[in-house]
């Protein structure tokens, strides 16, 4: 039988992220793990499992096939929910439980289950298309979102009702808004307190906010798509809190919203509600504590600085005596807070709080950028969980941990539970085994000491001939490219394959190296990146001979395609052609979240868009230069590809349009993908010459 092509199996795989157990929820006697996972590697379908933990035994709780044997129907509003969290999968993609883990919720095809610790699942008849279905602490209700309204059903089904209802087609109750989602990390809207009495409701108006229109010109007969959409330097989304009661009382969470319009994140614990909020300019950031009987607020603490402030996830959290765990930008390390006490020491970047566990904190930190380690901080002092190089998440709860890693040495993601230094068991993965592996060397280069990862085609002997470089970085705000796992460098490798050396870059404003490191691009996200990208690859190639700088391409995708096409607009004579997949080459466009944390607001510092963006270099196009956009992309629209394909043609300069007819910015349709990169390696094979 033939061996399937990596591309096929890259794009039938989802990017080899189907049968992988994800999202492990671990209960509070540390005995049962819940988790999706699909039953095969190129099953999209998700179902619902749970681990004995002494035992190791598996058992499934719900599969998707049985429960709707129909092809699901996912409503509108779901796929905008799944297209902000880059969910590439299918049937159960996100669940919720009790505060015992023994109900677990989740809706399907826009309907809402109920599934119990013993392997019934049944359907609560409500009314639908249900959103983000969650069960209170008690596990006696089931609230979710339908229609803009926050709903409430009991656990048997009764009584189900509308607690807070919009009264205007522009409001919602308990969906997170647009940026909070796609940049802040918040994708939630409610949160249930302790007691399953009330819920915190985010309430959100888009009225104040721009209206895009994303088409598909492929089915002219079909209306256009609205989108509320917050470009820079417009408005945003009026977010409140309020704290709706199971009796029908409703009450506001008062904070300076004028000063502080961006709520970041909500924590409901025994120990109180904690809200954190920022300003619009991401100067400043509070901490609030809330009292639930009158919404009043008290402030905990505020943080500022002259440039901006991070959001680090999983904070605020809350030890059991109420304990504030926090982050604190300290000289050049983003250290843990706890109470008052700085706790971790310098050097060590602490990247997110992943569980508080009675008065053990489990966070993930670096030394080494390339690598995010699992850390605890107890009684008994601050301890290191893994010490294998690699990327490693966790969950923790009642002594027990779920480590997920990945690592150089092996493919894919392991999934392990621990009772203290113990491993008990494992979560066994049906993900496919790629048919290629990555031949990668990672290392620091220069002044800066760029951190660079190097693949060779397999076959490939030292001296044995020059290659033609390709680079391929993300190389941007908020995603690291170079690290510690094999899987992240299996594109790289196959384009590798097919006769080049391929260098991915991670230069200033890549997480994981400090403060400093990720504020160098404030201001100017154009100039310092491109200048890491040349600087690596020129101290690469010294130190390789093999590398041939005559031919040297480029390709990316979202801001990897803006550094992309910056690149052979900017510096032709170092790069020889690009693919620039959904570039960002208009900084107005982009959202406010974002934008304005980089480029601060256009009305004030309008010479940090100009200079940053790539419509106004079109006359400077010397270079063969693709350009790939998804139609239906509602994060980075098509019109930033557009609007510099007319001004390339205006100019005459000649370049390549991919227009991907019904496609957003995941591209997920399996022949899409796989085709897309394989229509990039025939433009850059000829571009350069390259037999």
């Amino acid at each position: 039988m033939n061996q399937v092509s990596f591309p096929r199996q890259y794009a039938r795989t989802r990017r080899f992220s189907l049968g992988v157990a994800r999202q492990p929820v671990v209960a509070p006697d540390g005995d049962r793990v819940l988790f999706l996972r699909s039953r095969a590697g190129d099953d999209p379908v998700t179902c619902l499992w749970s681990l004995d933990a002494p035992s190791g035994e598996e058992r499934l709780l719900a599969d998707p096939a049985r429960l709707v044997p129909a092809e699901e129907a996912v409503p509108p509003e779901e796929m905008a929910r799944r297209e902000r969290l880059r969910e590439h999968s299918a049937g159960i993609v996100d669940y919720a439980t009790d505060r015992t883990a023994r109900i677990a919720t989740f809706a399907l095809s826009g309907r809402l289950w109920l599934a119990g610790d013993g392997g019934d699942t049944r359907e609560l008849a409500v009314a639908g298309p249900v959103l983000d279905p969650r069960p209170d602490p008690t596990g006696r209700r089931v609230a979710y979102v339908s229609g803009g309204a926050l709903r409430v059903v009991a656990a048997d089904g009764s009584g189900d009702g509308a607690l807070a209802e919009p009264g205007a087609p522009e409001v919602t109750y308990g969906l997170a808004e647009f940026v909070a989602a796609e940049e802040m990390g918040r994708t939630r809207g409610y949160w249930w307190s302790p007691r399953g009495d009330v819920l915190a409701v985010a309430r959100v108006d888009t009225s104040p906010v721009s209206r895009w229109y994303v088409a598909d010109p492929a089915h002219p007969d079909r209306p256009p798509r609205e989108v509320a959409y917050p470009a820079a330097g417009t408005s945003n989304a009026d977010v409140s809190l309020w704290l709706v009661g199971l009796d029908g009382s409703c009450t506001e969470v008062r904070w300076d919203r004028a000063g502080f319009e961006y709520l970041v994140s909500v924590r409901w614990e025994d120990a109180g509600l904690v809200v954190v909020v920022q300003s619009r300019d991401q100067r400043r950031m509070q901490v609030l504590e809330v009292d639930p009987s009158t919404g009043s607020t008290r402030l905990l603490r505020e943080d500022s600085d002259p440039l901006f402030l991070d959001i680090v996830g999983g904070t605020p959290a809350l030890l059991d005596d109420a304990t504030l765990v926090w982050t604190l930008n300290d000289d050049d390390t983003r250290r843990l807070l706890v109470g008052e006490r700085l706790v971790t020491p310098p050097g060590l970047q602490v990247r997110s709080v992943l569980d508080v566990d009675g008065d053990t904190v489990l966070f993930a930190a670096s030394r080494e950028p390339t690598e995010t380690h699992l850390w605890t901080l107890s009684p008994a002092g601050l301890e290191q969980q893994t010490t294998e190089a690699g990327v490693y998440s966790a969950r923790r709860s009642g002594g027990t941990t779920v480590i997920l890693a990945r690592t150089l040495g092996r493919h894919g993601t392991e999934v392990t539970v621990w009772r203290g230094a113990a491993q008990v068991a494992r979560i066994e993965s049906s993900a496919e085994t790629p048919v290629l592996t990555p031949r990668v060397t990672i290392a620091a280069y220069g002044p800066r000491e760029l951190r660079t990862a190097l693949l060779w085609p397999s076959d490939h002997r030292t001296g044995s001939g020059l290659l033609p470089v390709l680079l391929d970085p993300y190389g941007g705000p908020a995603l690291q490219r170079v690290v510690a796992a094999r899987d992240s460098y299996l594109v790289s490798q196959w384009f590798a394959d097919q006769g080049f050396a391929v260098l991915v870059v991670d230069g200033r404003g890549v997480p994981g190296r400090g403060p400093a490191w990720d504020r160098a691009v404030r201001g100017d996200i154009a100039t310092p990146v491109l200048d890491d990208q040349i600087e690596a690859l020129h101290e690469v190639a010294a130190a390789n001979p093999d590398l041939d700088l005559g031919r040297v391409a480029i390709r990316g995708w979202s801001f990897g395609g803006y550094l992309a096409a910056l690149a052979v607009l900017r510096r032709p004579d170092v790069f020889h052609a690009a693919v620039a997949g959904a570039p960002v080459t208009d900084q107005r466009l982009y959202d406010t979240h974002y934008q304005e944390r980089y480029l601060g607001h256009p009305d004030e510092e309008p010479e940090h868009y100009r200079h940053s963006s790539l419509i106004d270099d079109a006359a400077k196009l010397t270079r063969p230069l693709m350009l790939i956009h998804g139609l239906a992309d509602d994060n980075v629209v098509v019109a930033h590809t557009l609007r510099l394909s007319a001004a390339l043609t205006a100019a005459g300069r000649p370049h390549c349009v991919v227009p991907l007819s019904g496609v957003t910015h995941m591209t997920p349709q399996e022949e899409i993908a796989e085709n897309r990169l394989k229509l990039e390696l025939e433009f850059l094979k000829r571009s350069l010459g390259v037999g």
